[in-house]
């Protein structure tokens, strides 16, 4: 498992492309029949990917959990949020087995001690993106497909940020501990997703980006407001924003991204907003 640690947002400002890239990009999260996991000390979050073809897959292979968490499974005191964005699979989670479709989401609550991943198709298999945050206390085990996310149409093609944000793992859809996760969907013609900027101090961020059209990109901005930095994002990347750095995006095509966040509250509109024409 790869771990990252906290940046300081005064170091950052001295960081190269590598070193911005090496601290809170996070590639290959898709191999065949394995479990990628980054640990990153910002809150403490998990960010794992799982693409099972012809084996069904536990959601510790390849994980020293006692060494890692200093627990005897993944989730003892943990929750966690998965989505598939790639063909049909199933989850079990402690002998409950979930059909996942695409963009279909599930919770898994704290406690839960067997998790297991498989695709329907190994030549089209099911790609689980996943993030976890400590927790502590049991909620609910919930799945959310996509035709039941409360959904929140935002933007307009005028500012090219028309878009409809999928909340899923959230306090008006179910009950967590501190997790929670989402999509957004923007719309042909629009590339700007969460602009005006905003920095939330009590929670940290992580974006994956997907269905970025082939031969395009995502820019996605990083940093404290007065003194900005971007990482040039790739199809299926994910990337870590501390609690100090703006995290907006502008993309040669339109795209998806699911958002995912932990920190001290669930409070959304808990943001310090930045005026567009005041970042540099």
């Amino acid at each position: 498992m790869d771990i990252r640690y906290s940046a300081n947002q005064k170091d950052f400002k001295r960081y190269t492309t590598e070193e911005t890239r090496d601290e809170f990009l996070i590639e290959n999260l898709y191999v065949a029949n394995e479990v990628v996991a980054v640990y990153s000390h910002v809150d403490r979050m998990v960010t794992l990917g799982c693409m099972p073809t012809t084996e069904t897959v536990s959601i510790d292979k390849g994980i020293d959990i006692w060494k890692n968490f200093g627990t005897s499974f993944f989730l003892e005191r943990r929750e966690i949020g998965i989505f598939n964005i790639g063909g049909s699979g199933k989850i079990k989670a402690d002998g409950e087995e979930f059909s996942m479709g695409y963009k279909d989401c599930l919770y898994i609550t704290k406690g839960t001690k067997e998790v297991l991943f498989s695709s329907d198709d190994a030549a089209n298999p099911a790609k689980f993106y996943m993030v976890s945050a400590p927790a502590h206390k049991a909620c609910k085990t919930t799945f959310i497909p996509i035709e039941k996310a409360a959904k929140k149409p935002l933007g307009a093609m005028e500012t090219s940020n028309k878009r409809v944000i999928n909340q899923f793992i959230h306090p008006d859809v179910l009950e967590t501990c501190q997790l929670s996760m989402g999509m957004t969907v923007l719309d042909p013609g629009s590339v700007w997703n969460t602009m005006p900027s905003h920095t939330h101090e009590r929670r940290m961020e992580i974006y994956m980006y997907f269905e970025i059209p082939e031969n395009n990109v995502v820019f996605h901005m990083m940093g404290e407001g007065n003194q900005t930095r971007h990482i040039v994002m790739q199809n299926e990347q994910a990337v870590i924003s501390p609690s100090w750095s703006i995290h907006s995006g502008a993309g040669t095509s339109n795209y998806t991204f699911v958002w995912a966040m932990g920190g001290e509250n669930q409070a959304f509109d808990d943001m310090d907003t930045i005026p567009t024409t005041e970042l540099r």
